[in-house]
């Protein structure tokens, strides 16, 4: 379980990109104003919402991958030595 989480918390850091808030909402809203969407207005606003769904929903799919990883196999090959 602990491992899980470990990658559960490494995938979010792996996300975020080690940016603040501040820097990830100025990062949104300069790729809305690169699209051509004007800020104030209601395009804009909703160029920034479907980046944030976009955000949430690749952090939920790396949180349901790193939560329902099948188990490692283990393969023991014995050796025979014959005499």
């Amino acid at each position: 379980m602990f491992a899980r989480l470990a990658v559960l918390a490494a995938t979010a850091l792996l996300l975020a990109g080690c940016q603040s808030a501040a820097e990830m909402r100025a990062a949104d809203e300069n790729r809305c104003v690169s699209y051509g969407f004007r800020p104030a207005t209601d395009a804009f606003a909703e160029c920034l919402q479907r980046i944030d769904l976009d955000r949430r929903a690749q952090l939920r799919q790396a949180s349901s991958e790193a939560l329902f990883m099948p188990s490692p196999v283990i393969v023991v090959r014995e050796r025979r030595h014959w005499h």
